[in-house]
């Protein structure tokens, strides 16, 4: 194998998914995560996120941070179709555990460019099981 052959867009394009596991304030580890996101996706790798324990917190809707002195960066999550970020995987047992559903989720999608620009959801819902399955699927974990 040459080196070449490692370098974005020279040879097979790898499977990166990225693994959010943290409430998405108090720490840096989310907002690093979503930036790291951007730029993977920036150079054609095949990118998608899991969310589970307390990182489903990232992607709830209308989070006010002003009591914290933070800015929300949880809208740019809406930004990842545009950088062909399609899929989000939610674990459902994690949204439980935390009191919460499906409905409290952010609204985030993409234009499914194969039929016709649909606008299409991008957050699945997974089991656990079905989140290790993914998991193991891929090329690359990284765990913020």
């Amino acid at each position: 194998m040459s080196m070449e052959e490692d370098l974005p867009g020279t040879g097979d394009q790898k499977k990166f998914l990225y693994v959010n596991r943290r409430a998405p304030y108090g720490t840096i580890y989310a907002l690093e995560s979503l930036e790291v996101v951007l730029i993977g996706a920036a150079f054609d790798q095949d990118v998608s996120l899991a969310f589970f324990d307390d990182g489903v917190y990232q992607i709830v809707k209308d989070q006010d941070t002003s009591g914290i002195g933070m800015k929300n960066f949880s809208p740019t999550y809406r930004a990842l179709g545009d950088y062909e970020v399609t899929r989000l995987y939610v674990e459902k047992e994690s949204l439980e555990e935390r009191g919460l559903t499906p409905d409290d989720l952010m609204e985030i999608t993409y234009e499914d460019e194969d039929d016709d620009w649909a606008e299409k959801p991008s957050v699945r819902l997974v089991s656990r099981a079905e989140l290790s399955e993914v998991m193991a699927e891929q090329d690359v974990i990284l765990s913020f």
